[in-house]
């Protein structure tokens, strides 16, 4: 699966995109220069239960990661998967 991202100063968005059409969506925005809030996950009905909204949610994780960014969860569905996966910890604020 080939999730992809694109930001701008202040706010930012992994997504899935299928011939043109974003099919999964997270965005997110910057809390200062070290830590970004995720504040919406969606996911197209046709591609519910394939594993994207996690997928969406790991890239966020390995981009806080490799740029020393904590996360703030805010969006229910980033938050449960964060609840869920202890190994994000290290980035979760």
């Amino acid at each position: 699966m080939n999730i992809q991202q694109s930001e701008n100063e202040k706010k930012g968005e992994f997504y899935y995109e299928v011939d043109g059409q974003k099919l999964g969506l997270m965005t997110y925005s910057y809390a200062g220069p070290d830590k970004i809030i995720i504040d919406h996950t969606e996911v197209d009905e046709s591609q519910k239960g394939q594993g994207i909204g996690y997928s969406l949610v790991e890239a966020a994780v390995n981009f806080a990661r490799e740029n020393n960014l904590k996360i703030m969860p805010l969006c229910p569905f980033a938050n449960a998967v964060f609840r869920k996966r202890s190994e994000y910890n290290d980035v979760r604020f």
